[in-house]
């Protein structure tokens, strides 16, 4: 059998980080963890990733660079705000499903991680999310479908507790989440808010 290429044995394994962390929590994370689960050597691990933090630096690149991105232009589309809403929204959930764990592992990082580039990028993640967000309700304000005199920051801070919301729903109802229905009443909820 030929070996696989770089990119997708890198992306196995970071795919398989995100399952340990889903499944047994951060701390169950490690290279014979990891080898295990995706059936290579420990040494393999390391011919892709020098160590463990490198790994995490990786998810945390990717989730800015295909979450954060498909937000941006989400919120610059030309869909009507509240069709933007309802996409960045729903796109937003889709990603953290996809990629279940990554919120234990952002939220983790936020929390316990004392690198400056590691928390730099974690703020340049966070801070855009409600950018865009916030970019989205301006809109839908400026046309007069929102109304006007509501606390965009506040609303956004509001909506920025969804993904740990999801990820708390996911765990507990770990083989009956509905991410459809979570998507839809997250939206009705700040529509509340907002209308």
């Amino acid at each position: 059998m030929p070996r696989k290429k770089t990119h997708i044995r890198k992306e196995e394994i970071k795919q398989a980080f995100l399952k340990i962390i889903k499944e047994s929590g951060i701390k169950a994370v490690s290279t014979k963890n990891l080898a295990a689960e995706i059936g290579l050597s420990e040494g393999a691990i390391f011919r892709h990733f020098k160590k463990k933090s490198d790994i995490i630096r990786s998810i945390i690149d990717d989730v800015s660079k295909d979450l954060i991105e498909t937000l941006k232009e989400t919120a610059g589309s030309s869909l009507e705000p509240e069709k933007k809403l309802e996409k960045y929204l729903c796109d937003t959930i889709n990603y953290l499903m996809d990629n279940n764990g990554i919120t234990i592992l952002l939220l983790s990082e936020a929390t316990y991680n004392n690198d400056s580039d590691t928390l730099d990028q974690l703020r340049y993640i966070f801070n855009s999310e409600r950018y865009y967000f916030e970019q989205i309700i301006q809109e839908g304000i400026a046309k007069g479908i929102w109304r006007e005199g509501i606390r965009i920051e506040e609303i956004s801070f509001l909506y920025m507790g969804i993904p740990i919301t999801f990820n708390i729903s996911l765990v507990l109802n770990l083989y009956r989440f509905d991410r459809r229905r979570f998507c839809q009443d997250m939206i009705a909820q700040i529509y509340r808010l907002i209308g």
